[in-house]
This record gives C-alpha cells, structure tokens and sequence, in this order.
C-alpha cells in the first residue's frame, strides 16, 4: 500500500492550497481516508475524515475553510484549504484505514501513512 501526499507549499493568509493523496495498493472504495498535520514539536492532530461510506468530519477550526472529498476512480482525496491562516502551517499528512467511528480523529489506528507534504502560511 502507497499514498502519495503532494500539493503542499507557501501560501499567504487568506489564500489557499489543494492537496492530494493518491492511494495504490489498497481497496479504496472501502476506506476511510483522514488527513492529519504536525506542527514542530506538537503531537499530529487530525484534520479532517472522509469515511467510506461517504461521511465527512472535520476538526474545529478548519470547518467551514477547508473541504475534504475523494474521486474514487481516481482513488484520491483531496482537501481543499481556503482562508489560510498562519496557524494552518504544519507537515500534513494522509492516512487511510478502517477506523470505527468512535476513532476518526485517533491517528493510532490508521494503518496507512502518506509521507507529508509542508504546509506554510505567512503572515
């Protein structure tokens, strides 16, 4: 199994990026899909889920600016980040896996990891 992180980069407040993970290797269709992102010395935090079945969570902060969503022929997801803001810098990371609910935003138990792809916001 591969994911494929990419579409990371430098970004002004208030712009915006587009990332993607491409995933090979594994049956898409049934997985759910999280993006995760680490500042420098900070614990990963989740960002946002797209679970199998279609339903969408996203962490507080990043609702209502960033979009998650997947092209299942394609087996890719993507998250859409708009209003960038300074605090959004971070590595960010895909990860797919079959989480219950209950566990969407638990990184532990996500059993595939993209590589990261860096995220900078300025001011």
């Amino acid at each position: 199994v591969q994911l494929q992180a990419s579409g990371g980069g430098l970004a002004q407040a208030g712009g915006a990026l587009r990332l993607s993970c491409a995933a090979s290797g594994l049956t898409f269709s049934s997985s759910s899909v999280a993006w995760f992102r680490q500042q420098p010395g900070k614990e990963r935090e989740f960002v946002a889920t797209i679970r199998y079945n279609g339903y969408i969570y996203y962490e507080g902060s990043v609702k209502g600016r960033f979009t998650i969503s997947r092209d299942t022929p394609k087996s890719t997801v993507y998250l859409q980040m708009n209003s960038l803001e300074p605090e959004d810098t971070a590595v960010y990371y895909c990860a797919a896996g079959s989480p219950i609910l209950s566990a969407y935003a638990n990184a532990n138990v996500y059993r595939h990891w993209g590589q990261g792809t860096l995220v900078t916001v300025s001011s």
